[in-house]
């Protein structure tokens, strides 16, 4: 009986959450009620009401599944032979997120509220960077950890944030040998 139950409150989660996003395509958050989600997502207010106590919670968890899922992809980077390659395959698994991702990114986040971009990924990509220093050998070349990590956090998630607003003016393809450009060679482990 309780992972039937699970399965249900997953299910329902995860209707609100989809439903959320889908009414911020074309509305701002703001505008957006409790009704107007419940109405879309075909549940009733008590059953809203049963999972978050209001619709900026609902956002919250809309919010920390888009982590969950960036540090997941993130995770992906298995292939750390440098700092310059860890960082390239970063931006690499980064871009792939945004791409996967597109729809909710430009639609939602970039219409409605920059800021909570840009904490998704900043927090996401700190997290994978703060990790890796800790668990891997990344060299700062005698620089402090948090200024080194906040340099190229800065650096990540801008590119993120560019690709995202001028897809057409930069391929993927173009941005990676840009980085590998611009990252030193001689960072290494």
């Amino acid at each position: 009986m309780n992972n039937k139950e699970d399965l249900r409150i997953i299910k329902t989660k995860n209707t609100l959450r989809d439903t959320l996003i889908n009414l911020m395509k074309d509305k701002q958050f703001e505008e957006i009620k409790v009704a107007d989600i419940c109405n879309n997502a075909l549940i009733n207010r008590s059953t809203f009401y049963a999972h978050y106590t209001d619709k900026y919670e609902l956002l919250v968890d809309v919010i920390n599944s888009l982590k969950i899922n960036l540090l997941n992809d993130l995770e992906k980077n298995k292939n750390i032979v440098n700092t310059r390659e860890y960082y390239i395959e970063l931006i690499k698994l980064l871009l792939n997120h945004i791409t996967e991702k597109n729809d909710i990114y430009t639609k939602v986040f970039l219409n409605n509220h920059h800021g909570i971009l840009m904490d998704i990924l900043t927090d996401s990509v700190l997290k994978d960077i703060k990790k890796r220093i800790k668990d891997t050998n990344l060299k700062t070349n005698g620089i402090p950890n948090d200024l080194f990590i906040k340099f190229y956090l800065g650096g990540i998630t801008s590119i993120g944030i560019e690709y995202l607003n001028n897809k057409t003016k930069y391929t993927e393809e173009e941005i990676l040998s840009y980085i590998n450009n611009l990252i030193p060679k001689d960072i290494g482990i």
